[in-house]
């Protein structure tokens, strides 16, 4: 690989990686539990809670990137708090290019565990709490395992569309060399420089293998827990 990339080129690659790994991590255990309220719970107002889960499918991403600056922003009141007292700063760090891949892709792992626990068969849960299960027990014992098909198809799907984030990441933490320069925002370097044609078609082959290697591997492992669980 260290023949095929110049050295800038493949920081863009490592710090895509990171980045991606970094959003899909800190979101999985929110899209769980966002996924089993809106699977198992009724309430008021949950038409207004699945939409604004879902929100970032049909916001443009550089919106979203906007509101984040005057949000999280050093000279923003939360983001100037934030810095001031914990001494975090999103803002032109790659944590802020996470904080918005992980925003953008947080439906993905919604919808895909959504739809997995949704397919379970309701008595399950309630059979499991007449044999005493409690509610920890049922998750881990019962909702969890029989979930994994829909986590693993989100988590390798929000992965593979981290790497392809570009608008919200620029907006929000600029185009930085080796802290928020992913490979997108290479790519678009590249066309801008002279003579950068053909690294920006080297970058875009690989963003292509790599997301035709998300969603080939996400289908199998969906395709393999299934199995596993008999399904």
């Amino acid at each position: 690989m260290g023949g095929i990339l110049t050295a800038a080129e493949w920081q863009a690659l490592l710090l895509s990686l990171r980045v991606a790994l970094a959003a899909v991590v800190f979101d999985l255990p929110f899209a769980f539990a966002a996924a089993l309220l809106l699977a198992r719970c009724r309430f008021p107002g949950k038409w207004l809670v699945d939409g604004i889960i879902h929100l970032p499918l049909v916001l443009p991403p550089v919106a979203l990137g906007y509101l984040l600056l005057i949000s999280l922003g050093t000279r923003a009141p939360l983001g100037a708090f934030l810095l001031a007292n914990f001494g975090v700063r999103f803002v032109f760090s790659w944590t802020g290019a996470a904080l918005a891949s992980a925003i953008l892709t947080f439906p993905f792992q919604v919808r895909a565990i959504r739809l997995s626990l949704e397919s379970q068969e309701a008595g399950l849960s309630d059979a499991a709490g007449t044999l005493g299960a409690g509610a920890l027990d049922r998750l881990f014992t019962l909702h969890l395992p029989l979930a994994a098909p829909g986590i693993l198809a989100g988590v390798i799907t929000a992965f593979a569309a981290c790497l392809g984030e570009f608008g919200a990441i620029i907006t929000f933490v600029s185009n930085i060399p080796g802290e928020t320069r992913t490979i997108p925002l290479a790519i678009y370097t590249a066309i801008q420089s002279p003579g950068g044609e053909t690294a920006a078609a080297r970058l875009a082959a690989i963003s292509i293998l790599l997301a035709l290697a998300g969603l080939v591997l996400a289908d199998s492992a969906g395709r393999r827990a299934r199995a596993s669980i008999g399904r």
